[in-house]
């Protein structure tokens, strides 16, 4: 239940921030105007049309960049990236500079996992929580037309992840002005069962605009997984045991996301909007394993098979109500909005474990994990342009997240037979809720110097209920997070930007959990309840040069972080690792990215980003730990050739280098992927498109302790070719390629 400390703090904010909208005083015209806030689809511009933008970007004329960056943040389209056209987010978030995405679906900025990712500048439901991962590998990417990264954003975003956030601007789908209707269909079979078609339209009839979509994707993958365990004597460094994990995987999912969206004008400078959305996903896997451990002497003590199958189940569905009013056409605006999603995630595993040294009766284990949350939020944004091209936002956000999670482990000699194990039943549940205010004014102080000043201010009250060990726990605090962004104009092509941002990551409540879960014989999991947040100052140099169709642009970015999350492992005996997170000391990380795109020739076009950084971790307390450093790189390419109109052949890779762990590192890997459009007709389009053609994506990762060393590698068949059609329907004017048109700012972050 929502408090009533919640409710009249929701309340005395609103009031607070639709106070200076009422007032309505006309502000004098700016020099230059600004865009609406993101509370509407991009405005459309015509090819060769120059773009004038206010104190957050830069004046650009020529045709539709693919690159286009303002005072807070660095936009990528996904109009030509044909990976996104038949693939998931996940594709297309791993052809975006400064974002890595690992093959269980974990998104990190720069080598940084902890990442706040919104959808249109708003909190999304199915992007957060226990099923963020698998929603990236499961949700169409041709639902969003580019990808916003900010790894220092305003203060008018939540500092929620020390990386940065990623904002995903959904694809508009709404007609031009008049009677009209619009329509696509989208259909790409591939090899091995994988296959994946959408259908969208809009209709508008005078005030009223009606516009939805729905698609379906089935994407089966098979992983191998061999895990190579030694354990030692800590006082001697006697190898004591090596124990081997083999298992093959067949993943079988598939699932279903649809939108419907509702826009109805009230008046010519108010509007509502309301959305339902919902997205299902249903998986089968199959998991037969064989496990084996040897002594010092290569005898071995142990073997067994554990065959077994999973099915999960993950079903969010959400609401969003949105009412905006324009006080004129300068971007003098009022929005709020109330927001509701409700995840389900359920998992269940049934295995039968048969022992063949030393030889035992077979047995059975089952486990069921229900983990649901319901996620409530409500935002009011205010922003009031001013003469010279000043503006102030102001806004307030509440942020409910109420999780529960249930895990059961059963075991017996037959299915029928199965009984719970004590120690391994667990219910669990928590509310957190974050309420928060925010201020940015920025302005040109000469006629090529401009700054943006922030200040947000956050509430945050954690409530965790083990239900079934009937202990509590709370955390309650109040922070405060500056955010200042300059920007001087070297020249009409260069202009050179800094930015300094206090950012913070929260523990979830799961992760305050001290349950200890079973996930196989030799691995259990917890919760750590003393965890506390990390926090972090990110400080940023940027560079870029924008002359014609070229575009270059040098970061330098420092970010200290205090008590940072990781993931560590402790050998409890028998050979059992129990993995918990705990904070670092410190971390530091420290680089240089290199992006460039422009044209070689007059068909052939390139683009590519380079980012070489350094990590200093101290560890020191954590078994294994200390004081590590290193230094590596990662990065992307693509080449384009559209050797006709009618014709487009597109090559793309990217490499992950290595990263730092508290006990070890994270090895490198990377993709080759290939593509090809042909424009059939006007409304018609074929496209072929092939992932990681060479099968180089695996995931890799050494462990280091004096108790034990651990090599895990998974080998995972992302390989996968398509082919595909897509038809444009309906008697509308169809849109122009989504712009890359930037708001001063969020409505709601």
């Amino acid at each position: 239940m929502i408090r009533l400390k919640t409710i009249l703090m929701a309340g005395a904010a609103m009031a607070a921030v639709g106070s200076p909208a009422l007032a309505q005083t006309a502000p004098a015209q700016p020099a230059r105007q600004t865009p609406p806030a993101q509370t509407q689809p991009a405005q459309e511009q015509e090819e060769g049309e120059a773009q004038t933008d206010a104190v957050t970007d830069v004046v650009v004329t020529g045709n539709r960049e693919e690159t286009r960056t303002s005072i807070d943040s660095v936009s990528y389209s996904l109009a030509n990236d044909l990976q996104a056209t038949t693939g998931t987010l996940a594709d297309a978030l791993r052809n975006v500079p400064s974002v890595d995405v690992d093959p269980e679906g974990n998104v990190s900025l720069r080598g940084d996992a902890s990442v706040t990712i919104l959808v249109d500048g708003r909190p999304s439901g199915i992007l957060s929580g226990a099923g963020r991962g698998q929603a990236i590998l499961q949700l169409p990417a041709d639902q969003y037309s580019r990808i916003e990264v900010m790894t220092n954003p305003s203060a008018a975003y939540s500092p929620e992840g020390s990386g940065g956030v990623i904002n995903l601007i959904t694809r508009p789908s709404a007609p031009r002005p008049g009677r009209q209707t619009t329509g696509s269909i989208r259909v790409n079979v591939g090899d091995d069962g994988r296959w994946n078609a959408g259908v969208s339209g809009s209709i508008q009839e005078d005030r009223l605009t009606l516009s939805g979509d729905i698609s379906y994707r089935a994407d089966p993958v098979g992983v191998s997984l061999e895990r190579i365990r030694e354990q030692f004597n800590p006082a001697t460094g006697a190898l004591l045991s090596t124990t081997t994990t083999v298992q093959e995987v067949e993943n079988d999912q598939s699932g279903v996301v649809s939108r419907v969206t509702a826009e109805y004008r009230l008046t010519d400078r108010t509007q509502l909007t309301g959305e339902l959305r919902g997205v299902a996903f249903e998986g089968e896997q199959d998991q037969p394993g064989l496990f084996e451990t040897r002594n010092a002497a290569g005898t071995v003590t142990s073997r067994y098979r554990r065959d077994g199958s999973v099915d999960f189940d993950f079903v969010n569905w959400g609401a969003t109500v949105r009412l905006l009013h324009r006080f004129d056409d300068a971007g003098h605006e009022w929005s709020n909005e109330l927001r509701f999603d409700e995840n389900s995630n359920e998992v269940g595993a049934l295995t039968l474990n048969r022992f063949l040294t030393p030889v035992a009766p077979d047995f059975f284990e089952r486990f069921d994990q229900n983990v649901d949350q319901t996620t409530i939020g409500l935002t009011s944004a205010y922003t009031r342009p001013f003469a010279e091209g000043g503006q102030l936002r102001l806004g307030y956000e509440l942020n409910i997240q109420k999780p529960e999670q249930d895990f059961r482990l059963f075991r017996g000699g037959t299915t029928s037979a199965l009984l719970p194990i004590a120690g391994f039943i667990n219910s669990f549940e928590a509310e957190q809720t974050v309420h928060a205010w925010y201020a940015t004014w920025e302005r040109p102080l000469t006629e090529k110097f401009s700054a943006q000043l922030g200040l947000r201010l956050e509430q945050a009250d954690i409530e965790i209920t083990d239900l079934t060990g009937g202990t509590t726990a709370e955390q309650d605090y109040f922070k405060a997070y500056p955010t200042a962004h300059l920007q001087y104009k070297l020249s009409e092509t260069q202009t050179l930007r800094a930015s300094y941002s206090r950012r913070i990551a929260r523990p979830s409540p799961a992760q305050l959990n001290p349950f200890v879960a079973f996930q196989d014989p030799l691995n259990l999991r917890s919760g750590n309840p003393d965890l506390e947040p990390q926090e972090t100052d990110a400080f940023e140099v940027m560079w870029q040069m924008r002359q014609g169709q070229t575009f270059y642009m040098a970061t330098a970015y420092l970010r200290d972080t205090d008590g940072a999350f990781t993931e560590v492992a402790r050998d409890i005996g028998g050979g059992v690792l129990l993995t918990r997170p705990e904070n670092l000391g410190s971390r530091r990380d420290m680089g240089v990215e290199l992006t460039a795109t422009g044209p070689l020739t007059s068909t052939l076009r390139y683009s590519g980003a380079v980012n070489l950084f350094r990590q200093e971790i101290d560890s020191t307390g954590i078994p294994g730990g200390g004081n590590r450093e290193g230094t590596f790189a990662s990065g992307r390419a693509s080449l384009t050739w559209q050797p006709t109109a009618n014709d487009f052949v597109q090559v793309s890779g990217f490499w992950q280098g290595e990263q730092l762990l508290a006990q070890g590192t994270r090895e490198a890997g990377g993709m080759l992927n290939i593509g090809y459009r042909r424009k059939l007709t006007e409304q018609l389009s074929f496209v072929f498109t092939g992932r990681d053609v060479l099968g180089t994506f695996n995931n890799d990762s050494v462990f280091e302790t004096p108790a034990f060393r651990e090599e895990f590698n998974q080998d995972i068949n992302l390989t996968a070719f398509y082919v595909g059609f897509s038809w444009a329907l309906g008697n509308g004017q169809r849109r122009q390629p989504e712009q890359f048109d930037f708001s001063t700012g969020p409505t709601g972050g």
